[in-house]
């Protein structure tokens, strides 16, 4: 069988023959690859601790700052409304979405390891600019250099851990991304609860140690093997063959290097993989995977508590020391979460992931909402009991989503487009997820300001629609080999009528079986 439909009748009884070894070589591909999460994560923790630095507000946002210090004792929804201040921010997913499109084609005739150094690279230069930066100017042109190396990454990894992993633990395997996303925020996070202490220059502390992950990233990335996928696509099959036998110890690949092998005559018969996209075969893919799961993860609600939390807490009526370590403790009940999802999501599934932890995300956004409803926005100081709840039920509701969205929103798109189109759905994923995190990260604090605790209400319901949206549209691919995942979308009550018995050809080149 060859992804996406491509089928003939001698793969779908091959799946079962695949076999494999967990082998040093594997873990260490997987890890150092999975190093890429770490620069997402790092950004996305550090970023809202430093706008909340008052060292940083002076120097760059005065006029937050003066608005800060007129209200420091007390709650305020629109203390730091600032389109400006935003812009930092969301300049970088911006800037990822734009680079996405570049990565797909690197990542498609360079290869996944081609992207991560090209990423890394990237994401070095603009945490050294904006370490140096002595203007608004360099700071945007640094965040800029940062969001290409996250598209570059963002890209790349998910695909590489997808075709590196074995079925039966592709979950825990590609959830290294959201791991080391998750592990990046948190030791952002600590590493800002520190430098906020140091005056005047903390703040540069901070946003220059992102150099550290782009490094040990490159690094590493220069002695990752690529992924036997990615060589067979190249034409590199005996090179792919080697690499295959090498990550699952064992010469006996003959099945699985079989199926590369068919899915890779389908894909080079692609000439337009974007295109290739919108047929209906594809449909599924392009509804579930590249649009719909990547905007509802940011739709959750959950980037706005990772990129503000010290912003929120210190909106609150939290110091600003305070503030920052509520965000470190919010960041490891994230990190507690992926470690939850990557021990049992291959042992109870995708779905019942996304169910649960969707039914506990709407109740306690709902009762952040109702707190706030009655006890903010009254200019003066919220109580202590009321802020300690607000903070462990910020908590429970990001141990949902760690356990549910965040990881699954980059594993279950990566493990559904066939080969034929899989760098380019990977491209409108990361797309598609980088411009509704901008969005939310340029409107989240002036629609904190205008619809005050309205905003949670907001994303309550907007948990109930995309939880109802994999209720009914999303099979379950658990521990199915990623090239007969088509099967699914032909066997399932709704999208079988739209995509069929999928489209049969016989590709060009030898089959699997000839090989």
């Amino acid at each position: 069988m060859a992804g996406g439909g491509f089928a003939d009748g001698g793969t779908l009884k091959r799946a079962h023959l695949y076999e494999y070894k967990i082998t040093g070589y594997f873990i260490f591909a997987c890890m150092v690859a999975a190093l890429g999460g770490s620069l997402f994560g790092y950004d996305l923790g550090v970023s809202g601790g430093v706008t909340s630095m008052d060292d940083f507000l002076k120097d760059f946002f005065p006029k937050v700052y003066r608005r800060k210090q007129e209200h420091l004792h007390e709650t305020d929804y629109c203390k730091y409304d600032s389109q400006i201040l935003t812009l930092f921010t969301s300049s970088l997913y911006f800037a990822a979405l734009v680079s996405t499109f570049g990565a797909s084609h690197v990542t498609r005739n360079k290869g996944r390891r081609a992207s991560i150094i090209v990423g890394s690279i990237s994401f070095f230069l603009g945490a050294v600019l904006n370490a140096a930066a002595v203007n608004i100017s360099m700071l945007i042109i640094g965040r800029i250099l940062l969001g290409v190396g996250i598209g570059f990454g963002n890209q790349a990894v998910p695909l590489y851990l997808s075709e590196m992993a074995p079925a039966k633990v592709r979950g825990a395997v590609n959830q290294l991304f959201q791991l080391t996303t998750c592990l990046g925020i948190l030791i952002a996070n600590l590493i800002n609860y520190g430098t906020e202490k140091i005056h005047p220059w903390g703040w540069r502390l901070s946003l220059g140690l992102a150099t550290v992950p782009a490094t040990l990233m490159f690094v590493g990335g220069v002695f990752l093997p690529e992924t036997p996928n990615s060589l067979v696509e190249q034409g590199r099959l005996e090179e792919g063959r080697k690499v295959l036998e090498k990550v699952r110890g064992t010469t006996k690949v003959d099945a699985e290097f079989a199926d590369l092998i068919d899915a890779s005559n389908a894909a080079r018969a692609i000439e337009h993989p974007f295109k290739n996209l919108l047929k209906r075969k594809n449909r599924p893919q392009l509804i579930i995977g590249a649009l719909g799961i990547p905007a509802f993860q940011q739709l959750t609600g959950m980037n706005s508590i990772l990129f503000y939390a010290p912003v929120i807490f210190q909106s609150l009526g939290f110091g600003s020391g305070a503030s920052l370590y509520s965000s470190v403790i919010t960041s490891g009940a994230l990190v507690f979460g992926a470690l939850i999802s990557m021990a049992l999501v291959d042992k109870f599934g995708r779905r019942a992931f996304f169910l649960e932890a969707g039914t506990e995300m709407f109740c306690f956004m709902v009762a952040v909402a109702i707190t706030l409803a009655l006890k903010f926005g009254q200019g003066v100081t919220l109580p202590k009991g009321i802020g300690i709840f607000l903070v462990v039920i910020i908590c429970l509701f990001v141990l949902a989503y760690g356990r549910s969205w965040g990881p699954l929103g980059w594993l279950v798109p990566s493990e559904i487009f066939p080969l034929e189109t899989r760098s380019a759905g990977q491209s409108m994923v990361v797309c598609v997820n980088m411009l509704f995190t901008a969005l939310i990260a340029q409107c989240f604090l002036v629609s904190l300001c205008h619809l005050r605790y309205g905003i949670f209400l907001l994303f309550a319901g907007l948990i109930v629609i995309m939880s109802s949206f994999i209720f009914f549209l999303l099979p379950e691919t658990k521990q199915v080999p990623i090239e007969e995942v088509y099967l699914l979308w032909q066997n399932h009550w709704f999208w079988k009528r739209i995509v069929g018995d999928g489209d049969q050809f016989e590709p060009d080149g030898k089959t699997g079986s000839q090989v």
